[in-house]
């Protein structure tokens, strides 16, 4: 496997990007626990980010539970694992959202991917590194809590977006995953996005004591990007198939998830791994 993955680095690091390529950003988004929102929070955080101007790409890589074509009400025909098995080409499984959101769905076989023989391997990174330049901004919809594949995918993205909910499990586990992450690398960047609050309150209150503690015990600042209200018209959406920024524009969710959107890309860009780099430290990790 080492190997492996040396040819492969070789190989990606020898490719050159076409200077007029815009860069694209990887952002893992993630959850300590089930049952917070975070694959509705990726969706509606991706049209969001379209929606003020922006070329987006959703990765579903919640493995096994692949959710983001439900939420969409879609069932797409192909997807990574197909793509590897019958050997189409990554322009071959990109669906077409709503807005112009591209997405991938990563099939109930995708977490095989780590466990492919060497010609699997180069075909999924290949494939997958001729989306630099395609699209500002690549959503990985990850699954919940930390497993093998999981760790990868977030120790490698530009940015780490971690969602939780007041409530004390959701928020315990949300503090195991900065745990694990700031054990394995310091140096990743995580923003805390609080969901399902009662009240603006509930979702500042949340994110401080939730920093302070991480800031305590673990040393790691973790940045507040924002709060989404509880609203009746998230699970209405949801029974619909629509996403609630396009089923109610104007509820109070889909007005917190635009400002958080905006917010998100007023922040400062201390540094960009690119998907190139996202896919070679994925290698290694």
């Amino acid at each position: 496997m080492i190997d492996q993955a040396k040819a492969l680095r070789d190989k990606m690091q020898q490719k050159k990007v076409k200077k007029d390529r815009r860069p694209t950003r990887v952002i893992a988004v993630t959850s300590g626990k089930g049952g917070v929102g975070k694959s509705n929070f990726a969706l509606n955080f991706a049209l969001s980010l379209v929606t003020q101007g922006k070329k987006v790409l959703i990765f579903d890589v919640d493995l096994g539970f692949a959710n983001i074509d439900v939420l969409l009400g879609r069932s797409p025909e192909e997807t990574i694992a197909t793509m590897l098995d019958k050997d189409l080409s990554i322009w071959d499984i990109i669906e077409e959202g709503p807005n112009g959101l591209q997405f991938i769905s990563g099939g109930t076989g995708f977490d095989e991917v780590f466990r492919l023989d060497e010609d699997k391997m180069n075909k999924f990174f290949t494939e997958l590194s001729q989306l630099q330049g395609h699209v500002d901004y690549i959503i990985l919809d990850t699954g919940a809590g930390l497993s093998y594949e999981n760790l990868r995918f977030i120790l490698a993205a530009d940015d780490v977006i971690l969602v939780t909910t007041p409530e004390p499990t959701s928020i315990t586990d949300a503090y195991s995953v900065v745990k694990m992450v700031q054990g394995k690398d310091p140096n990743v960047h995580m923003k805390l996005v609080v969901n399902q609050c009662t009240s603006d309150k509930e979702g500042r209150q949340t994110a401080d004591n939730f920093q302070q503690v991480t800031g305590k015990f673990l040393n790691k600042e973790i940045g507040m990007l924002g709060f989404i209200p509880s609203d009746a018209s998230v699970p209405s959406a949801v029974k619909k198939q629509v996403p609630f920024t396009i089923a109610y524009p104007n509820s109070q969710a889909a007005r917190a998830m635009q400002k958080l959107a905006f917010d998100f890309l007023e922040l400062p860009v201390p540094y960009k791994l690119g998907l190139k780099g996202f896919l070679l430290k994925i290698l290694f990790k």
